[in-house]
């Protein structure tokens, strides 16, 4: 009796798939527990790390921008106040009044008049100036005129602390502080004062001390809406390194003094330094230092403050992973048992379709009476494509070549409406400035350029009308922008060459755009030349460069040619990615593109090369 070996055979294949497929489900299981363990650990740490580097950053710039602005304001105050002083230093009444009050011949009444010319001088150059509050001058021997018509006699004058810290240390400003010319002129707010001697240079030699006061309100107000975190705070510091504001909680940072002590004496203009607590706690110190004055802007944020919602943020990732993973292992046990069975069945039809034997592939899969779930989907569909399979193949060809035909088109109509809103923008505010005949000649110059424009049916046109069309786009923008605009195209013969169109105009229009965003002018060359049966189309400018990972992506969208991406970007370079897909859908690998920055990182040339084309004569 012969054995027959063929079911043994059988029974070895199935028992192999068995291991194959309980084998995939442990794997499965495995996997998904894994994906998510790796993927919720990553992304938390990533987010948390990277989250806390965009705030660190954002804190940074934010702040050392903000002041930036608030030691420009600054500056613009200190210069009205020195342009004041200057006046009443510099002025004849000033001078005569000094000289009257110093003559001991001079009668009372004389005094007393001089005073008040002297008064309502101060407060007549006072109101020329919005951020002064109030001018005073001081007399040694105990007296003092302010703004107001205030004449006052007193003697305490060299006993104030700001006198005696002008004549022994020069300190010429004064910090915040109460000021009784002020309050006699209804202002209970503290001031800030700049001291200046009048009749000479030398304050222990002067006579007479001019004092400019400013509201301190006037430096606080902006001061406060500059902000470090939720609960951060900036402050203005003196020469010395005390408050020169109101800013009592200033004294809450006493273990910050050294470090900010050690950056008033560095050589740093401004910055962020990392401070380590006695206790471990971490403070960010962001400062700049101001150079009229020797002022400094002091920030100060703890970094617990500044990451509290983000330390929240990773508590709940990790809680949520967990539940996850736990799901995960339930989803994975059930999902294995419905995918290995009806998956054994698949990879038996694959098999004969790799032979070739699509009928009985067929047959190893049954039709299904209700698809329920993937499986049976995907089962059911490979079930119709073996039997449609040939019929694809040619479809798909044919259906390949009329989309691609329909994309070129889509491109080319997204090229017209994005270049009249602009121009129809530019009519309008020409005939708002009633500027009739540079209006005239938009006119013109856009009814042939749309005339141009609506032979949609042409894909090809030759290089001489594309040239004459970007001529009338260039006297659109002359008129736009005057001489800020400098255009030149260096041409070649170009005979009867032909290319797709409108692909010079939305390269210019990206050039002149990006121009004007780095300067005042743009410079934007056109290069048109034949070399070794191609085409090189160049526009280059002078503006800020583009950096090498966008030129890198607009390359590779160029190849893919992403129709959905060009027409759904609402970003600065639609025109030149509409460009090079439109090349690249309609010369495919006979295309290519350059784009180079200049050798010190500015200005960028875009060289579009394309097949030479000569236009077809029909006799």
């Amino acid at each position: 009796m012969r054995l027959r070996p063929v079911p043994l055979q059988g029974s070895c294949r199935t028992e192999r798939r068995k291991a194959v497929f309980y084998s995939l489900r442990n794997r499965l299981i495995a996997i998904f527990v894994l994906l998510f363990v790796l993927a919720f650990c990553t992304m938390s740490i990533l987010i948390f790390n990277q989250s806390r580097s965009i705030i660190r950053s954002y804190i940074e710039s934010s702040a050392l921008e903000k002041m930036d602005e608030y030691g420009s304001y600054i500056s613009m105050v200190q210069t009205q106040v020195y342009d004041l002083a200057s006046i009443v230093f510099n002025s004849d009444t000033a001078k005569n009044w000094d000289a009257l009050i110093s003559d001991p011949d001079a009668g009372s009444g004389e005094k007393n008049a001089a005073h008040y010319r002297m008064s309502q001088f101060l407060t007549q150059t006072t109101n020329s100036y919005t951020s002064v509050s109030s001018v005073t001058v001081y007399r040694r021997e105990g007296m003092w005129v302010s703004s107001g018509n205030q004449v006052v006699f007193d003697q305490s004058l060299v006993d104030k602390p700001w006198y005696q810290d002008l004549i022994k240390r020069y300190e010429y400003w004064v910090p915040a502080q109460m000021d009784e010319a002020e309050m006699r002129n209804n202002n209970p707010h503290p001031v800030i004062g700049m001291l200046m001697p009048i009749g000479s240079f030398e304050p222990a030699n002067a006579r007479s001390i001019m004092k400019v006061n400013v509201t301190a309100d006037y430096f606080l107000d902006p001061l406060e809406r500059i902000h470090l975190g939720a609960g951060g705070s900036i402050y203005l510091l003196d020469q010395d390194g005390q408050p020169m504001l109101s800013q009592t909680e200033y004294n809450a940072h006493e273990n910050m003094r050294e470090t900010v002590d050690a950056v008033r004496a560095g050589s740093g203009k401004q910055g962020v330094v990392y401070v380590t607590s006695d206790q471990g706690d971490k403070e960010i110190l962001v400062y700049k230092k101001l150079a009229k004055t020797n002022w400094m802007l002091v920030g100060f944020v703890s970094e617990k403050d500044l990451y509290a919602p983000l330390m929240k943020l990773r508590n709940t990732i990790f809680i949520l992973a967990t539940v996850l993973i736990v799901l995960s292992l339930l989803l994975a046990t059930w999902l294995s048992h419905g995918i290995t069975k009806p998956l054994s069945r698949l990879i038996t039809a694959m098999r004969y379709v790799e032979r070739g034997d699509f009928e009985i592939a067929e047959s190893r899969i049954p039709a299904a009476n209700f698809i329920r779930n993937e499986i049976d989907y995907a089962s059911s569909t490979f079930r119709q494509m073996v039997v449609r399979l040939r019929r694809h193949i040619k479809d798909e060809f044919e259906l390949k070549l009329l989309r691609q035909q329909a994309e070129y088109k889509t491109l080319l109509m997204q090229i017209n409406p994005h270049f009249l809103f602009n121009t129809l923008e530019l009519m309008s505010s020409l005939a708002m400035q009633k500027r009739t005949d540079d209006t005239v000649e938009v006119i013109e110059s856009l009814g042939k350029m749309m005339r141009f424009s609506l032979r949609i049916n042409e894909d090809l046109i030759r290089l001489d009308e594309e040239l004459k069309y970007v001529r009338y786009y260039v006297s659109i923008l002359h008129i736009r922008f005057g001489d800020k605009v400098n255009i030149d195209i260096d041409e070649e013969d170009v005979g009867q060459l032909v290319i797709i169109k409108f692909i010079l105009q939305p390269l210019i229009e990206n050039a002149v755009k990006y121009s004007f965003e780095s300067g005042t002018e743009a410079r934007v060359r056109i290069g048109v030349r034949r070399e070794r049966g191609s085409v090189r189309l160049t526009v280059s400018d002078k503006g800020p460069g583009m950096p090498e990972k966008l030129r890198r992506q607009l390359v590779e969208q160029s190849v893919r040619a992403e129709l959905d991406y060009i027409l759904n970007n609402n970003g600065g370079q639609v025109g030149l990615g509409n460009v090079l897909a439109r090349c690249r859908l309609y010369y495919g690998s006979l295309f290519d593109v350059r784009i180079e920055a200049g050798e010190d990182g500015t200005g960028t040339t875009i060289e579009l090369i394309l097949p030479e084309q000569e236009e077809q004569r029909h006799v």
